[in-house]
């Protein structure tokens, strides 16, 4: 019986990994991110992390929550930036790369401090780009690239509009 059972499982499990190839019903990416903050002349580049969740009801379409977490200092100042952002993302799925692209749409946390005072903000953030994943096993590849046009909110007393850049690579993990 225990045998029976035991081949059961693998047999499942074989199963998994062999529909997980074709079409990998979630998607969870880790790594660096490279922010290139941009207001009106004056920019900043931060340095941090991304992650993000995508659930992908067929092989093409898939359901994306991102977060990410940058931090810059210098000069005796200091701020950290946290976007969250959620939408869709189209894949091209081909083998041992898949490239992709996505738009996001969600919000975005600023918060530093310089010379003894400090602040925060929220505003609205929007993400536009893409990315090319290499698929080094059917459960784990690596997001070479991911480069994505970020555009944010926050009252700078000007326009309220940041144009930025977001670069971004790491692990991808398929189930």
């Amino acid at each position: 019986m225990k045998r029976w059972a035991l081949l059961c499982g693998v047999m499942l499990l074989s199963a998994v990994a062999a529909s997980a190839q074709d079409n990998p019903k979630v998607e969870a990416f880790g790594g660096y991110s490279y922010l290139h903050v941009s207001d009106q002349g004056a920019s900043a580049n931060f340095n941090g992390g991304s992650g993000s969740v995508s659930y992908n009801p067929n092989n093409w379409l898939g359901l994306v929550a991102d977060f990410g977490g940058y931090h810059w200092s210098g000069s005796g100042a200091d701020a950290n930036v946290i976007t969250y952002m959620f939408g869709p993302k189209i894949a091209f799925r081909s083998g041992k790369v898949t490239p992709f692209v996505q738009t996001l749409f969600g919000g975005g946390h600023i918060s530093g401090s310089a010379f003894g005072g400090s602040g925060s903000e929220n505003a609205f953030a929007m993400a536009l780009g893409g990315g090319v994943d290499w698929n080094a096993t059917p459960h784990i590849g690596v997001r070479v690239i991911q480069a994505e046009y970020l555009l944010t909110k926050f009252n700078d007393g000007l326009n309220n509009r940041q144009n930025n850049a977001r670069i971004s690579a790491g692990v991808v993990f398929r189930f």
